[in-house]
């Protein structure tokens, strides 16, 4: 089920991810977070964990809070 939070989180997911002109294939290898996963994570499909919301922040170069958008 999508819940309007993760849609919103995935949405700012895919926006720092393409600020940082990565594709999700880069960002996988870069966080090693499967790229399946991430592309979830962007669509909403999927809540995103504490271990991989660090990972990404870490290999996007931002902080959790700003994935999450606070």
């Amino acid at each position: 089920m999508i819940d309007k939070k993760s849609k919103e989180i995935g949405k700012r997911l895919r926006q720092l991810r393409k600020d940082a002109e990565l594709t999700q294939a880069s960002l996988s290898d870069k966080s090693g977070v499967p790229a399946n996963t991430i592309a979830r994570l962007e669509r909403g499909e999927h809540r995103i964990s504490q271990d991989t919301m660090e990972k990404l922040a870490k290999a996007l170069k931002t902080t959790a809070s700003a994935i999450l958008g606070y």
